[in-house]
């Protein structure tokens, strides 16, 4: 066997996660707590690696119906082998650290269920991988990105997207689940349901205020009360997909440096606030972090636009 091989071990690729114990009340559960789709796609797939790699670590035939008994008898070195086998295979450290939030929290609701005794991925760490810093826009780019010719239906929609999205740092999937009855657009204020179900309340900047307040007039032409705030012509709710294309087609159109996706528009949200303020603290609650290092990752692009600046300013750092 070459070392290749050695080092990526096949896998039973016909086991599924549908083939774990208890799988189809799990997901049921996972159902109800109304997580992304994104999300649970990815728990799915994490657990049908979990039990091609149960297999394989505890030498069953690939035939093998799995059993609450093999996940019983699974310690916290085999699944801290089965870890280092992802790592082997290619995975990156935050791909692994959310396979194993993924089998963690299998074994801790068979656990609430009585079904197992132990967790044996609790305290097994993913390894760490660097930490790759956000793209984000400059002030420049994103005011030429908002002074879009707002002169047609679709572009007065999408003025509004895109003033939404920089005005209040939304992710993707909150500004497409947005309804009216969450917008106060009175007392600039916008009620959104981002990760965990966890909700809150954000401002809403003047200049987004009246892009949502063109939209809605015009909407009101073309929709008959409109439950969604961002639809098609037609009235049908705009997907994550059409969003994205939309975005794309203004940073073509205008000509930006860079294409534009939402996520962009949310980590520029993010950085210049925090430029502008320092308020670590307010970002956090504001992109709806649970963990604050989550929104430390911004100060390390302050950082690194400081170092640009006094790599060009101070007199004993300029290149001669």
């Amino acid at each position: 066997m070459s070392k290749r091989s050695a080092n990526k071990p096949e896998l039973a690729a016909a086991v599924t996660a549908d083939d774990l114990p208890a799988m189809a009340a799990y997901r049921l559960d996972l159902d109800n707590r109304k997580l992304s789709p994104h999300t649970l796609l990815a728990y799915h797939r994490d657990l049908s690696m979990f039990a091609q790699l149960l297999i394989q670590q505890l030498h069953l035939d690939d035939a093998t119906v799995l059993s609450l008994e093999h996940l019983q008898g699974l310690k916290r070195m085999q699944v801290r082998a089965m870890a280092a086998a992802l790592h082997r295979r290619g995975q990156g450290g935050r791909s692994i650290a959310r396979w194993l939030t993924a089998v963690r929290g299998y074994y801790a609701w068979l656990q609430r269920h009585g079904k197992l005794d132990d967790n044996p991925a609790v305290g097994v760490r993913a390894p760490k991988s660097p930490r790759k810093l956000p793209s984000t826009m400059a002030v420049d780019d994103v005011s030429a990105l908002m002074d879009l010719p707002a002169d047609e239906p679709l572009a007065i929609r999408d003025k509004a997207m895109l003033e939404l999205f920089y005005s209040s740092g939304l992710r993707l999937a909150e500004l497409a689940a947005l309804h009216w009855t969450e917008l106060d657009l009175h007392n600039a204020l916008v009620t959104v349901t981002g990760k965990g179900n966890r909700q809150r309340l954000l401002p809403v900047g003047r200049l987004a205020l009246q892009a949502l307040s063109d939209w809605q007039q015009c909407q009101r032409q073309y929709a008959a009360d409109p439950g969604a705030v961002f639809t098609s012509l037609k009235g049908v709710p705009l997907s994550h997909r059409a969003i994205q294309y939309r975005l794309r087609y203004w940073s073509t159109r205008l000509a930006l440096p860079a294409p534009v996706h939402p996520h962009k528009l949310r980590h520029s949200f993010a950085s210049h606030l925090l430029e502008s303020s320092g308020a670590l603290r307010s970002v956090q609650e504001l992109l709806g972090h649970a963990n604050i290092s989550t929104t430390q990752i911004y100060t390390h692009l302050d950082y690194q636009h400081l170092a640009k600046v006094y790599d060009a300013a101070h007199p004993r750092a300029k290149s001669k």
